[in-house]
């Protein structure tokens, strides 16, 4: 009980009373010094359950637990108060009801003027809620540092802004080898590779992370016993509660074991696309062997009898035709396989693509024979396309006999076009559909091979799809098809949309003839190609001065004045036709140049836009247009 009067005046003073009740959030009382309670406010009331009159006069040791009560606790709070002036700590209180809620207690003394103890003011509050959230928060970090420490396959560590490790996790340690005493307060630039650090890869990892917000990477990186491993590496920067940067995070994963079986698994990919190459080559050699020497048993056969003599007229046309007609269907063979490899050398304009369809469709309803029905669906607002015509033709004629042939009996070839519009770009797509027997997986997946083909030996080169396909490669677009067995195979062409003016047709155009003794360096590598196209420049009227190489052809310039046109091969050893034509120019002034290649602009280099082009195999009639445009070309230039 209270036994001054001072205490008594402070315990009863009104605005002591009022400061105090106004307070909910804590529990503020006063003891006598024996320790019994002498004030209570509405916080106390609140959150340890008496009223004012069931507590005051009590000894406070009750709100303490039977434990703490036995161990002399509240005896040793009230001393240390007087001793130290303060007591302060937390532990478990007793509310009125039994339970349990965990306690800030502090205690001070109060004295009189004179010093004299004459009781204590007690403050308790209920952080219940705050140590159970500071417990959860603590176990969840321990389960994270658990969780990381239990990861061996990454190492897991944070680093302080500069770069400095701070701490180190078990697969940290297993992939580098140093132990966390070893490695915490070191730079992390350790662990690079000396020609990364003397880059300064390290600062700009972090930079980045800082810059960006993450920095991810391959690499090599460096173990404690010097070997090198291939790592994923990924570092975060790390922000605290209040947005301010404190370090970053770091993740490090050894990839090399995966490194390695990418690296045996591209090595086996390489091999076996080697052996397919080789086995592909084999079947491409076997095959232009057997068509070549067919055709050559025909020139061949029919050249000999031509010089044994004494025929008649009539026969010696007939083996001449049989030559013309053999050397033409070498021609066209060598032109498939040319568009198959890519290298064909194309005559692009631009055409509308309905109109050849429809042209084309009525000489294949003639052609394919009535037991094929042929239905046109063309798009008319099809856009236009920039081809080769007589390319595209073959094309077409290519895909429309294989669909004859996969209908056997007879069927119905739909032909029809659309615009199509990808990822890619804008494409013209022609689709040509049958109602053939169709194909199964492994046969659709060779059909673009030269020389494959399921058809009856005799019946088939094995070089329509190939052509297709090589065209359409050449051409900027691609070549798709779909099959199923006995229900029919679609083939498309994709062709790229052009936006340029359509061609302006030149039908009924006599050959141009080539000014009289027109003085020709004629350059070829190939002694029967020199001698045929020295004919040729004869017969329409040229002086030739012939070289076998560009190499011997430069001298020529000078020994022989008044060169009037370069007629040269592209493709030869050494110098080859495009730098002669520019060393011409640089000697002699504008030169007009004609180019002889059977090649694509893919391998002689985009020559046409400054010289003319002459597609092998020629003729008189497209040699003399050659030259004939080679001429105005150099006078046009000229005249600007």
């Amino acid at each position: 009980m209270a036994d001054s009067p001072i205490f008594e005046r402070h315990a009863t003073d009104p605005r002591f009373e009022l400061l105090v009740n106004a307070v909910t959030d804590y529990a503020i009382y006063m003891l006598d010094r024996a320790g019994h309670v002498a004030t209570w406010n509405p916080g106390a009331r609140r959150f340890k359950g008496y009223e004012p009159e069931e507590i005051i006069g009590q000894h406070f040791s009750r709100f303490f637990t039977p434990e703490d009560r036995d161990s002399g606790v509240p005896e040793r709070a009230l001393r240390t108060a007087v001793a130290e002036g303060r007591f302060e700590s937390e532990g478990w209180r007793v509310r009125k009801d039994g339970t349990r809620f965990w306690a800030n207690i502090v205690i001070d003394p109060i004295r009189d003027p004179q010093g004299e103890l004459i009781g204590f003011a007690k403050i308790t509050r209920d952080i219940s809620d705050r140590r159970a959230a500071e417990r959860a928060l603590f176990a969840s970090e321990q389960r994270f540092r658990l969780l990381v420490q239990g990861v061996r396959d990454y190492a897991i560590y944070m680093l302080d802004p500069d770069g400095r490790i701070t701490n180190w996790n078990t697969g940290a340690a297993a992939i580098k080898g140093y132990s966390a005493g070893e490695i915490i307060g070191q730079h992390f630039s350790r662990f690079y590779t000396p020609e990364d650090r003397s880059n300064s890869e390290p600062e700009r990892a972090l930079a980045t992370a800082r810059r960006e917000g993450r920095y991810e990477r391959e690499a090599w990186r460096v173990r404690k016993d010097g070997t090198r491993f291939w790592a994923n590496v990924v570092i975060d920067p790390i922000h605290d509660d209040d947005g301010e940067f404190i370090g970053f995070a770091k993740i490090t994963r050894d990839m090399t074991e995966r490194r390695r079986a990418m690296e045996e698994l591209e090595e086996a990919r390489a091999a076996l696309f080697q052996s397919q190459k080789l086995q592909a080559l084999g079947e491409l050699t076997g095959g232009i062997a057997h068509d070549f020497n067919n055709l050559m048993t025909v020139i061949r056969g029919s050249a000999d009898l031509l010089r044994r003599g004494r025929l008649t007229e009539e026969k010696k046309q007939r083996y001449l035709d049989a030559i013309i007609e053999t050397s033409d269907r070498a021609a066209t063979l060598t032109s498939h396989l040319l568009a198959f490899s890519r290298r064909q050398a194309l005559k692009p304009e631009v055409i509308d693509i309905n109109v050849r369809l429809d042209a084309i469709g009525e000489v294949l309803s003639r052609t394919l024979g009535s037991a094929v029905q042929i239905e046109l669906k063309l798009d008319p607002d099809l856009w236009n396309a920039e081809v080769d015509p007589a390319e595209l033709e073959t094309a077409l004629l290519n895909a429309a006999f294989n669909a004859r042939d996969a209908m056997g009996d007879g069927g119905k070839l739909t032909i029809g076009t659309t615009n199509v519009a990808t990822t890619d770009g804008e494409f013209i797509s022609i689709f040509l559909t049958d109602t053939g027997q169709g194909m199964d997986e492994e046969v659709l997946s060779r059909v673009f091979e030269p020389f494959f083909t399921t058809k009856p030996v005799g019946k088939g080169t094995g070089l329509g799809l190939s052509q297709i396909h090589g065209f359409a490669a050449q051409s900027g677009g691609a070549t798709e098809i779909d099959s199923t067995p006995g229900v029919g195979t679609t083939v498309r062409i994709l062709l790229p949309r052009s936006t340029k003016p359509l061609a302006v047709p030149r039908d009924g155009e006599l050959a141009p003839s080539v000014p009289p003794g027109l003085r020709v360096l004629l350059v070829e590598d190939n002694p029967h190609v020199l001698t045929f196209a020295e004919h040729l420049l004869n017969e329409l009227g040229c002086h030739v001065v012939a070289a076998e190489s560009a190499e011997h052809a430069l001298p020529l310039f000078d020994e022989h004045e008044g060169i009037d046109l370069l007629f040269s091969d592209v493709v030869m050893p050494g110098m080859n036709g495009t730098a002669l034509a520019d060393e011409a120019e640089r000697r002699l002034g504008r030169l007009p140049v004609v180019l002889a290649t059977g090649y694509s602009d893919e391998v002689t280099g985009s020559v046409g836009h400054r010289h003319e082009v002459l597609r092998k195999p020629y003729d008189s009639q497209t040699l003399a247009a050659a030259i004939v445009a080679a001429l105005e070309r150099a006078r046009a230039v000229g005249a600007a």
